[in-house]
């Protein structure tokens, strides 16, 4: 279940994880996991409190050492708050959250320019082509790309296995001391 917190596509509804997650919960027969805004143990936990099964952390791994990404996408992630995201593609219901740069602005700047007239053809420079551009070659500058608003609670590039691990030992705390604690 990707929340409206999502790097990507987070769909048209605008619904953030605290709502999703336990509407899902409500609604499906099948397991699920949480997807948007996740970058720790305390999301790990608080997704299995609102009913997930697990976690998953897109914009987290790719600020990994071992992510095949240019060092250059890493350092942006780090570099930016939860505030430096952009919702484009909104006029053609396709809705993706970037990180803002300077192509994005220009991408918005088309879409407040030509309204509903907008089409893709017009966005063509943007969006088409650019992953190689930005995630190989490390220009920034090239296009929108995908990164969620958990880049604000990015602060390093550890390796998956720091990272996991990380994760575990305070997700384990939150549940065992923390939470345990409340139930005194």
């Amino acid at each position: 279940m990707d929340g409206f917190e999502c790097g990507g596509h987070p769909g048209e509804d605008d619904v953030p994880n605290f709502i999703l997650l336990p509407r899902a919960a409500e609604e499906l027969t099948i397991p699920f996991v949480a997807s948007g805004g996740m970058a720790d143990g305390r999301s790990l936990v608080a997704a299995l409190a609102l009913g997930a099964e697990g976690m998953n952390m897109g914009t987290r791994f790719i600020a990994t050492q071992e992510a095949p990404v240019h060092e250059n996408v890493k350092r942006a992630i780090v570099a930016a708050s939860e505030l430096d995201t952009r919702m484009v593609m909104r006029p053609l219901r396709n809705t993706e959250r970037v990180l803002s740069n300077a192509a994005v602005e220009r991408l918005l700047q088309k879409e407040r320019e030509l309204g509903a007239a907008i089409t893709f053809e017009d966005i063509l420079p943007e969006v088409a082509g650019v992953y190689p551009r930005i995630m190989q070659s490390g220009e920034m500058d090239a296009g929108a790309w995908s990164c969620g608003m958990v880049a604000g609670l990015i602060h390093d590039v550890p390796t998956v296995q720091q990272l996991i691990d990380r994760t575990m030992a305070e997700a384990h705390a939150l549940i065992h001391e923390r939470l345990a604690g409340l139930a005194r």
